[in-house]
């Protein structure tokens, strides 16, 4: 999930512990004031002034998007009561023009308007308030005006408890309790605040011959020894972070933010920014036992790729329409396959664990349907449609593979041929960690966005081999081909094999009971049994042979006792209709990847030297 900023400098403080930077926002001509009364029942009450405005109707808006998603938003629909005032206090005729703004008329140049926000629903691109918190996705929070884009602005928070405090990548106004600024709207919207009785840490790295200081904003149910436990395990992935680039990004006013809430009411999600990220799960550290290092460090990982290393399509971002790219693979799939793969070098996850999580990710796009519709460039461009979208007609789920699992078996497979490729004698192998130096050498360190070309234009610098580059491109980035990736692992001494070759497959990706009716819940995979014998979402299964089925046991048992290549018929009804049809089982396609030492086979020396220098060194504990 994406930020997109125009390079700005940009500024992450806490004010409980920051000092005021200089404040171009002081005389601000775009003020907002945010208070939280009605905190119970989810109200929020913003008052926003505009001074300077031109003579004529001032047009207000709310965001249909938000930096981070590609999909439309309809913010507006919890934006109520608004109402205006010009600089004297007199009222001010509001008309809504569209669902999503309203004309203010008759100012004198001054307009002061004021309106109720309806906000619960806590991630990274809604806002949410309660008696707890207040988290504010910007987009989901402020109206903006048309012509104040580049101006300042300056914005207060009321705190509805004492206890509470701000979390924000937003400047601290000097005199000011609780208010911050921001350079212009790009920057204001790309800057989510918590504000809570949260627990923060701090921790200082030393990068390039910079002093950073790293903070966790923690709202978690938990104790400070699970604070203590997480902040240990992100000081842990940092530098390993740090290697794949070569440095870190200048963070604006050296400062990097955790902004985690790990509450009940809140929905699972991460959303990176420039110099902050927002990370949210509804169960604790401890329930989840720490699980949310992955969305930590996957975010973390954005920090270079996105938030400056970005897709020229998405900037200017656009907040009144969807914005879309064709490199979401290497945006947002690239940093999916590094998020657990740091973790692993950072040794804070085992090499068993590790594949057990590539193995599902790796399955999942090499034997699901999706690359027979499209490309990683088509899936990325299909992100409005899949991105937290709704709509009520239904889609063909086979025809989409994410471009987070997508984008991430590519960098596995390039990877690993890099790796791979013979290197002059006394130079070390290449590996996916130089393609992404050389990324962030040309386009993240200055920031330079990159259109597709650049990327292949990259890869043949990195490998000094344009027709490498060519070929890699036209058949697995323009196109849908993976490579063979058995022999690639086994550089590293990994074995690629079915997982359960012995079971029966008939293509159900999900089954429902209801009542004594065994329920077909989703559509069948194409070229599997079910979808070859005419079977549809919704269908109810009556028999397969002999075995007939009342709830989820009867099918569980079936497929326990059918066997690979067994030819049968299934009764089904389908819509109203009774309907039979022959059927042919096949083998479970599930793939895994594991440690040659786990499938009885011995690794060589130079195997488990590709391994470690891929994935790092093994704790002596879990060898």
């Amino acid at each position: 999930m994406r930020k997109v900023l125009f390079g700005l400098s940009g500024l992450a403080l806490l004010a409980t512990t920051a000092h005021a930077a200089a404040d171009p926002g002081a005389n601000a001509p775009v003020q907002y004031e945010v208070s939280f009364e009605n905190a119970a029942h989810h109200e929020a009450q913003v008052v926003a002034t505009y001074r300077g405005a031109p003579k004529g109707p001032l047009r207000l808006n709310m965001s249909r998007s938000s930096p981070g998603r590609y999909a439309i938003h309809e913010f507006a629909k919890n934006v109520y009561k608004v109402s205006a005032v010009d600089g004297a206090g007199k009222p001010l005729a509001v008309e809504r023009t569209d669902p999503y703004g309203w004309a203010v008329s008759g100012h004198d140049g001054t307009v002061k308007v004021t309106y109720t926000l309806y906000a619960d629903r806590g991630d990274g691109t809604y806002s949410q308030v309660d008696a707890t918190h207040a988290h504010l996705n910007m987009p989901a929070t402020f109206l903006w005006a048309d012509g104040y884009d580049d101006k300042p602005i300056r914005v207060a928070f009321k705190r509805a408890d004492p206890s509470w405090r701000v979390a924000t990548q937003l400047p601290v106004v000097a005199g000011a309790a609780d208010t911050y600024w921001a350079p212009n709207l790009q920057y204001f919207m790309d800057s989510p605040t918590e504000i809570s009785a949260f627990t923060l840490r701090e921790w200082k790295v030393t990068d390039q011959g910079r002093d950073y200081t790293f903070r966790l904003a923690l709202h978690n149910p938990g104790t400070d020894e699970d604070a203590d436990k997480f902040v240990a395990k992100l000081k842990a992935i940092v530098p390993e972070h740090i290697k794949v680039f070569g440095e870190l990004p200048k963070f604006d006013h050296g400062t990097y933010t955790f902004i985690a809430d790990y509450m009940p009411q809140i929905t699972g999600d991460g959303m990176e920014h420039r110099n902050s990220t927002f990370i949210s799960q509804p169960r604790s550290l401890f329930r989840a036992n720490f699980a949310q290092l992955g969305t930590a460090s996957h975010e973390f990982f954005h920090a270079w790729n996105v938030e400056r290393i970005r897709p020229a399509e998405l900037e200017p971002f656009d907040f009144t329409k969807a914005n879309p790219t064709p490199s979401l693979w290497l945006a947002e799939g690239f940093t999916q396959y590094y998020g657990p793969l740091l973790i692993r070098r950072a040794g804070q996850s085992t090499t068993d664990e590790y594949l057990a999580a590539l193995s599902g990710t790796l399955n999942g796009v090499v034997t699901g349907p999706g690359r027979l519709y499209g490309s990683p460039q088509e899936m990325s461009l299909r992100a409005p449609f899949v991105d937290a979208a709704a709509a009520l007609d239904p889609t063909n789920p086979n025809i989409f593979t994410s471009y987070y699992p997508y984008g991430a078996i590519i960098g596995l497979a390039l990877d690993l041929q890099l790796r791979g490729r013979p290197q002059e004698a006394g130079k070390q192998p290449l590996s996916l960690d130089d393609f992404m130096k050389r990324m962030w050498k040309t386009h993240g360190a200055p920031e330079k966005p990159y259109k597709p070309a650049d990327i292949r234009a990259a890869l043949a610098q990195t490998t000094n081999d344009t027709k490498f580059a060519d070929t890699f491109f036209k058949a697995s980035i323009e196109g849908s081909a993976l490579p063979d990736f058995a022999p690639l692992l086994e550089q590293a001494g990994l074995k690629l094999r079915p997982k359960a070759p012995k079971k029966a497959w008939l293509g159900a990706s999900r089954i429902r009971a209801n009542g004594a009716e065994l329920i077909l819940d989703a559509p069948p995979v194409p070229g599997s049994p079910l979808y070859a014998a005419g079977l549809e979402v919704g269908d109810r299964i009556v028999s397969i042979g002999r075995f007939e089925f009342a709830n989820e046991a009867d099918w569980t048992d079936a497929l326990d006792r059918l066997k690979p290549d067994d030819a049968t018929t299934i009764k089904f009804v389908q819509r109203g209709q009774m309907r039979e049809a022959p059927l042919k089982v096949a083998a479970d396609p599930t793939l895994e990847v594991v440690r040659f030492e786990k499938a009885n086979l011995k690794p060589t020396d130079a195997q488990l030297a590709f391994r470690k220098a891929w994935l790092g060194s093994e704790p002596e504990a879990s060898k």
